[in-house]
């Protein structure tokens, strides 16, 4: 009976290594934080060589000014941010010129509602955030 209860104490603990290590980036990752949720998104660090990613962590300075904890939360939201990374993906040199105004003009018909994609909102104030860092 301790040899079963063992085993599986052994199971559990490999299972919940594998969770925690697909949750950290991998070397030349980055973890962001997107949207009124603070969706996470895993991005390649090249990207933040790019305009369009240049013109998003100014807008993420201007809102929130630089944070001394936590990671960094972009003021832009998630359904918007994926179909970004998605694009970018097919096209990263010809997107990633652009910045991000730009990119929300050209495609439009991705932003959920692209007036409030990346404009102040309440719920993005860094403190909130600040408490789900300590919660998690």
């Amino acid at each position: 009976m301790k040899t079963a209860n063992k085993i599986s104490q052994i199971v559990h603990l490999k299972q919940v290594v594998q969770r925690w290590r697909r949750r950290l980036p991998s070397a030349g990752s980055l973890a962001v934080y997107v949207g009124a949720e603070r969706r996470r998104f895993v991005i390649p660090t090249r990207f933040l060589k790019l305009h369009v990613f240049v013109s998003l962590l100014n807008k993420a300075e201007e809102e929130f000014g630089f944070q001394t904890t936590g990671g960094i939360v972009l003021p832009c939201d998630a359904v918007l941010f994926k179909k970004l990374l998605n694009v970018l993906d097919g096209d990263e040199r010809g997107i990633g010129n652009l910045d991000f105004d730009d990119f929300t003009a050209r495609f439009s018909d991705l932003a959920v509602d692209s007036s409030s994609s990346c404009k102040h909102d309440t719920i993005y104030e860094s403190q909130s955030f600040n408490s789900l860092l300590h919660k998690a």
